[in-house]
């Protein structure tokens, strides 16, 4: 009662009442909408160069502001901290991916409490927030049904989310969330199902639920894709459309895409077309199946981002419809560069290339026919990235350009007017998006949000770009780390200079050598300055330094795959004994809170009631790409030991006895191989060798009671819920870490990010 501001008089008449009323923004507030997607290069748009067919991008880009000199940090969950707080990524806790939980403040796993996200914001200010796609902005160990959620999106602002937590899932068989609980898809692959257009149907459904009901209310929507990272799936209307479409080869393409890029002003006339990568062969010295299988795998790329581009233009319809595109301020963007993770050759199987599997074009040529369908996990060769790069050096995870420069598109018909269909040369960065927003809006983030003191927003507005073509550039001085790739970008009396250092394991950050380029006569960064202007070089590493202590980018750290072992907790999914005990009816457990199955030695216990006749799966893990399965049939105890579909089948050569019993299945790596034997009631009862005992399956986690969509094994359809009874499922790993086991997990996470 102490906040009620009206009075409270011995009757009404002498009373009077008071209402509290919520925040709002406005009438005529614009909506907000950021689309992100990932692993896109510079040059991979239609309005920016490339072939593939992207007519719903290219006409916002028609009817809005392109931006050529746009710039992001060098991965994901780094760029999504810094768009989503309009702050450095390092000062907000994300200097890398979100599972690399370090002990320091630039790598907490999480966006700080002190940096509000712009969804938070704008809730306070009145806005609907909506969320659909992907999130990675969380530790792995926190991703599973119980929690913690306080960093989820909806403990960051969101007020409905539908999408994916890690960094990639697959795009037919997705491991699903809405709001706070996982989920099954609406359908299945045979059923027509692929991810991109789930997440569309979901924001235009939440769209319409906020201005259906509250026509007043504006709305903040953020659709991250988890296109066009791998794994490259796409329906095979799209796959068929791109068919021959590359056969020509990556160096006939790229210098083609470049060349419509001068054509079309995203690129300037005097920017060079980059040299081929170290590792990159000229297409013509490759052989015929090494030529198919890549050009291939660029058809998968294509009808991906041609699929993602005409959901794009679902929603532009949908908000179109709705009556609400005018008033929308749109952005879309990319992540980071292409990706390199396909390798030289590319890969059937992303996870193959993670654990050191080499499969040759001549071996996968055989399946073919499979490249971006749901029985495939494909990623593209170091080729085909750089030409998506074009017509920069280098890809993703580097701060060469390759790795973040990328595209940018902000469409608003209602503010833009005359401006619409021009571009913009000004360097921009990531975290300027959010703060444009704020200045567009009239709206000032809070000094303290919940309680908590907050760092100032130390992104820069565009906004004044946005209405002047020719106004200057608002961010001057931009640095750049990824675990210890460093770049700094300053304008220095009206020159545009980038020093960048390419960080190798184990070198000394202080003397390592570093390049200099002139990025306003060289912006493809072929002409290394370093030894002409040293003293120059010199001042740039210097501001480095003085950026990096002023944003928190210190202590400088290497490590990347090593960072994704978990720690051992007692309050954690990963207890220091190892054990890990499953019950039924148990949601689907995700990869990074499930106990590995890939592990040194791996011990399953089941304890079960049952009939003679009873049947199902007991625990899983993977889908039918690879994975092991634990089930029970004609009697048998079965273990499907899937790697690649090369499938190591274990029987019992006793029956499940009727009743109570235990079973057991213990695996064990030996090398490259390994073994696989079941017990019943302790007895041991069937083994077999595994030739290629694996390092990680897939970004499908654990199953309990049942085989959860994609069946690991042939031998059933999925579910194939086990249908005795079913106790509780035990795993047990080895009691402490060992060097062998640290670096199945790290290999294991890193795979999936």
């Amino acid at each position: 009662m102490n906040d009620f501001k009206g009075t409270i008089g011995r009757t009404l008449a002498d009373s009077v009442p008071h209402f509290d009323e919520r925040p709002h923004p406005g009438r005529g507030a614009p909506n907000v909408v950021i689309v992100l997607l990932d692993d896109l290069g510079y040059a991979q748009f239609g309005c920016y160069g490339s072939d593939i067919d992207t007519p719903n991008i290219d006409a916002l880009a028609t009817g809005g502001v392109q931006f050529t000199n746009f710039h992001v940090t060098p991965v994901c969950s780094p760029t999504r901290a810094a768009l989503l707080t309009g702050r450095s990524q390092h000062a907000v806790g994300m200097r890398g991916l979100s599972g690399w939980v370090t002990g320091f403040p630039h790598a907490t796993g999480h966006i700080s409490n002190a940096a509000a996200t712009v969804a938070e914001v704008l809730r306070d200010e009145g806005y609907a927030t909506l969320c659909a796609g992907k999130w990675h902005l969380m530790p792995g160990t926190h991703i599973s049904a119980a929690g913690p959620f306080d960093q989820w999106p909806l403990g960051r602002g969101f007020e409905r989310f539908y999408g994916f937590l890690p960094g990639e899932t697959d795009q037919f068989n997705p491991e699903l969330v809405r709001d706070n609980s996982f989920i099954d898809p609406p359908a299945s692959a045979d059923e027509g199902y692929h991810l991109s257009e789930d997440l569309v149907d979901q924001l235009l459904l939440m769209v319409n639920d906020n201005k259906g009901l509250r026509p007043d209310r504006p709305f903040f929507a953020y659709l991250p894709f988890g296109a066009t990272h791998a794994p490259h799936q796409a329906p095979d209307a799209y796959l068929q459309k791109y068919r021959g479409r590359y056969d020509e080869g990556w160096d006939v393409v790229r210098q083609r895409w470049y060349e419509r890029q001068v054509e079309l002003g995203v690129v300037e006339s005097n920017t060079s077309l980059g040299p081929r990568n170290p590792g990159v062969e000229p297409w013509d010295d490759l052989s015929d199946n090494q030529q198919l299988l890549a050009a291939r795998l660029q058809e998968a790329f294509a009808a991906f981002l041609d699929h993602t581009d005409d959901q794009i233009g679902r929603f532009v319809d949908g908000l179109r419809a709705m009556g609400e595109l005018d008033n929308t301020i749109f952005v879309l963007m990319s992540d980071n560069g292409a990706s390199q993770e396909g390798g030289a050759a590319g890969t059937m199987h992303e996870m193959k290339h993670f654990q050191g599997i080499v499969e040759s074009p001549d071996e996968a040529v055989e399946k073919i026919d499979d490249i971006g369908r749901p029985n495939s996990h494909t990623n593209y060769p170091w080729g085909w990235s750089q030409c998506g790069n074009s017509p920069f050096r280098w890809y993703k995870t580097h701060t060469h350009e390759g790795g973040v420069h990328v595209p940018m598109v902000v469409h608003w018909p209602a503010g833009l007017g005359e401006h619409a269909g021009t571009k913009r040369n000004q360097f921009t960065y990531i975290s300027d998006v959010v703060p444009t927003i704020y200045e567009l809006l009239g709206v000032t983030p809070p000094e303290v949000y919940r309680g908590v003191e907050q760092m100032p927003v130390t992104g820069h507005s565009f906004a004044s770009i946005l209405d002047d073509a020719d106004a200057p550039a608002t961010n001057t001085l931009q640095y750049f780390e990824f675990a210890g790739n460093r770049a700094l970008v300053a304008d220095l009396d009206g020159v545009l200079w980038k020093a960048v250092a390419r960080h190798f394991p184990g070198a000394d950050f202080e003397t390592e050598p570093w390049e200099l380029f002139n990025l306003s006569a060289d912006p493809s960064e072929c002409h290394d300055l370093a030894e002409a202007e040293p003293d120059r070089l010199a001042q740039l590493i210097e501001l480095w330094w003085q950026e990096a202590e002023v944003h928190g980018v210190l202590p400088l750290d290497e490590r990347r795959i090593e960072l994704f072992i978990p720690r051992l907790d007692e309050h954690s999914v990963h207890r220091p004994d190892r054990r890990y005990v499953y019950r039924t009816p148990m949601t689907q457990i995700p990869t990074r809170t499930s106990a590995s199955l890939t592990d040194t030695q791996v011990d399953i216990t089941a304890r079960v009631t049952g009939t003679a006749d009873a049947a199902g799966v007991l625990i899983a893990t993977g889908n039918e790409n690879s994975g092991c399965s634990v089930f029970v049939q004609d009697g048998k105890l079965i273990v499907d030991y899937n790697a690649f579909g090369d499938h190591t089948i274990v029987e019992s050569n006793i029956q499940v006895p009727a009743g109570d019993c235990t079973l057991g299945v213990h695996l064990e790596r030996t090398g490259i191989d390994g073994f696989v034997e079941v017990l019943i009631d302790g007895q041991a009862c069937g083994r077999e060798t595994v030739p290629r005992y694996l390092v990680t399956f897939t970004s499908v986690g654990i199953s309990v009671g049942e085989d959860h969509r994609s069946a690991v094994s042939a031998r059933y359809s999925a579910p194939f819920a086990y249908s005795g009874t079913l106790h509780d499922v035990s795993v047990q790993l080895p009691d402490g870490r060992d060097a062998d086991a640290d670096e199945v997990i790290a290999a294991r996470e890193w795979s999936r990010q």
